[in-house]
């Protein structure tokens, strides 16, 4: 260190204060974090820069064990190649071909790398862009720089993504991608972006995050750079002799094409060995991926080009058979040797939403199998007897999950006891309200309910029905909708979030009791509330416990700069109980034909306006809907969980994310129905219903002792 011996006051106060900031800015990563910060400043970034750039980055350990699973060596090659060549991908890919069909054709002349590869790369890495990682990249590699093994690589490409920001290539804001680096549309690791990034728009900016032209032309220049040879094909799909020697097999195991010719391989179809455009002295390795008894590949330079992206052989598959697909071949024609094939991501989908059905509390069914999925995976194995309950999403659960006897919903009776509830006006707490800053009780639009005001918002819940009747962000319009024709107790609210349980409607009930369950009609008890150090409120509310019923239902109210909903649904009973639900949503909008509800495109929905049949959803929800305009009553089914209603008259969106859900309902009555609904009238145009739920054909089985949480959060953003 430099002694600071005669230097002013003021200059040692400034060599002090930056030392402070220094040693701050890596604390958490120790001497390793001063060294990384040498080493910037050595490469020519401003210590100022990297000590803002790191002022809030922590250690995440979390990616250490990820450096010894990765999925291309832990994954069965049937499994990894189903995941990832599946009908989704190859039809997004042939759109994407489509799309950008000028665009990879001039890379194709510059590169001299076919569309079918570059794009079969592209979706491989990011599903065309949709999933490019979550991992903040600067926690990440600096975290894999200090700890674990392959330091000095992980420190190489910290360095190097230093230089690409403090260069102005990338924005350090937001960017993230995964565990090991990796990002952008091709997942490129930062020595990578640095040396083989081109300008793909001519923008002077080489930017492979945001820009599709950048990405797909810097994709193809690295397989030119790794070797790849114009008009020459990957490989080709043979057949062994019987007998054949699986020892010669091997990427690096090289022979002529006539070679193997000789050695009795033929084509997949028995006939000769040819590939398009080898000549007979074409170098060639046999690749066996699933043993002598799988599928067998000869490979050319071009495979190994492929390779060069991500050292792993079934990942060079993936891309490798995909791009055949997108040329619009078949797909491997020799079949895996395995009686239990893996699945793709809509048998994937199916699969989680047959767990759902069973009480399974996985999250939404994305078609991503994580440890929730495995998890309950291994309860039904058990539950059918299998010996090896590994949790392994394959065909053979799927079917026998298909083959159950299909779950129908419990029939209810009508308890005993609401009558003597509903005309109760008792506000029945087992807290303090007084104790918990920001919470009382009054009335709200003539209805008595429990009030919140927080730093970020205000609320308001009916004692009647427990129903959320407002959420107001600070600053904001209302996000509820509330009627103002609501009629009084004991008639349902009509507005706000009803809470619809333990049926929707009367799915499978019979007429004597009342449209949409038990609990929407009783006065509710505050059994909890806390103030969060934020001043957030958290709010844990019961219905009473309702003669005969089995269920027990508890909700929680979340409340401040987004309003979080459960409704935790428990089986205290002997038996298992089928029910659905809903949380009802009533939104408030400038003008119901004018707004949108993304994250529906693509769904299969039971139009309850055309006798329940089934259609899909082409584009964004909205009642400008050609096939049936001014009016909506659909049950989307295997729902996503996300939506966002857009409003433009109001300048906002409220992003709608659900679990636990498998359902979406969107209805909005229309003009004729609603002049016959004395609580709605001329308000049809003032609300849009985005329901979460678990109706229609996704019911929930609750076995004794079971527990359901189905979750909703609201966030409100500006256009």
């Amino acid at each position: 260190m430099k002694s600071t011996r005669g230097l002013p006051a003021l200059g040692l106060v400034c060599v002090l204060a930056a030392a402070s900031q220094a040693r701050a800015a890596t604390a958490d990563f120790g001497s390793c974090g001063a060294s990384l910060r040498d080493a910037a400043v050595a490469q020519g970034m401003a210590a100022q820069r990297f000590d803002s750039l790191f002022a809030s980055v922590a250690p995440d350990m979390s990616v250490l064990p990820l450096l010894d699973a990765q999925p291309e060596f832990t994954t069965p090659i049937w499994d990894y190649l189903a995941a990832l060549v599946d009908a989704q991908r190859v039809a997004d890919g042939r759109a994407m071909l489509a799309t950008h069909r000028e665009l990879l054709e001039r890379i194709a002349a510059e590169y001299g790398v076919d569309p079918a590869t570059v794009v079969a790369v592209w979706g491989v890495e990011s599903d065309y862009g949709r999933i490019a990682g979550k991992r903040p990249l600067l926690q990440s590699l600096a975290t894999l720089s200090c700890n674990g093994r392959r330091q000095p690589f992980f420190r190489g490409e910290l360095l190097a993504l230093l230089k690409l920001i403090d260069r102005g290539d990338l924005a350090a804001d937001g960017l993230t991608g995964s565990w090991a680096g990796a990002f952008g549309q091709t997942q490129f690791m930062p020595s990578t972006y640095a040396r083989i990034a081109v300008d793909g728009d001519g923008d002077g900016r080489r930017d492979l995050v945001a820009s599709i032209p950048d990405a797909l032309a810097s994709t193809a220049n690295y397989l030119k750079q790794s070797g790849w040879r114009s008009g020459q094909p990957w490989g080709v799909e043979v057949r062994l002799p019987t007998g054949f020697d699986a020892t010669l097999a091997g990427r690096t195991k090289r022979r002529p094409l006539a070679a193997w010719r000789a050695l009795g391989v033929t084509g997949v179809d028995g006939g000769a060995l040819q590939a398009a455009a080898m000549a007979d002295d074409s170098a060639a390795a046999l690749l066996l991926p699933a043993g002598a008894k799988g599928p067998a590949l000869l490979v050319f330079r071009n495979y190994d080009a492929i390779y060069s992206y991500n050292a792993a052989e079934s990942y060079a598959l993936a891309i490798a058979t995909l791009a055949d697909r997108l040329r619009g071949g078949n797909g491997l024609v020799a079949t895996w040797p395995t009686d239990d094939p893996g699945l793709g991501r809509a048998e994937r989908r199916e699969l989680q939403t047959l767990l759902l059905a069973r009480g399974h509390a996985i999250g939404a069914a994305d078609g991503m199998v994580g440890d929730a999925t495995r998890r309950a995976l291994r309860v039904e194995q058990q539950r059918l007897g299998w010996q090896n309950a590994d949790g392994r999403a394959g065909t053979r659960i799927l079917q026998a999950l298909r083959d159950a006897t299909p779950a129908t919903p419990t029939v209810f009776r009508l308890p005993a006891d609401p009558p003597q509830f509903v005309q109760s006006a008792i506000v029945r707490s087992k807290v303090s309200m007084k104790d918990v800053q920001g919470l009382g009780t009054g009335d709200f639009n003539g209805f008595t309910a429990w009030k919140v005001e927080t730093p970020f918002s205000t609320a308001a819940i009916s004692v009647f029905g427990g129903q959320l009747l407002s959420f107001v962000p600070t600053g904001g319009r209302d996000v509820m909708w509330l009627s103002p024709t609501a009629k009084q107790p004991p008639t349902p609210i009509r507005g706000g979030s009803p809470v619809c349980w333990p049926y929707f409607a009367r799915q499978g009930q019979s007429s004597d009791v009342p449209s949409h369950g038990f609990v929407r009609t009783v006065p509710w008890e505050l059994r909890d509330a806390q103030r969060e150090t934020d001043g957030t409120v958290v709010l844990t509310l019961a219905p009473p416990v309702l003669e005969g019923l089995a269920l027990r239902l508890t909700m929680k109210l979340r409340i401040g700069r987004t309003l979080e909903q459960e409704l935790l649904t428990e089986n205290a009973g002997s038996q298992p109980v089928v029910f659905t639900q809903a949380l009802h949503n009533y939104f408030n909008v400038s003008d119901a034909l004018k707004v949108d509800v993304a994250g529906l495109d693509g769904l299969t929905y039971l139009d309850k306006l055309d006798g329940g049949n089934a259609h899909v959803q082409q584009g964004d929800w909205n009642l400008r809907d050609a096939r049936d305009p001014g009016r909506s009553d659909r049950i989307y089914t295997q729902a996503r969980g996300h939506y966002v209603l857009r409003d433009p008259g109001f300048g906002r969106s409220i992003d709608i994310i659900t679990s636990g859900s498998r359902t979406a309902v969107v209805w909005n009555a229309g003009e004729a129905a609603a002049a016959k609904m004395d609580d709605i009238g001329a308000g049809w145009r003032n609300y849009v219903c985005v329901e979460a739920g678990n109706v229609g054909p996704d019911v929930i089985e609750l076995a004794p002792g079971g527990r359901h949480t189905l979750k909703q959060v609201f966030e409100v953003k500006p256009l």
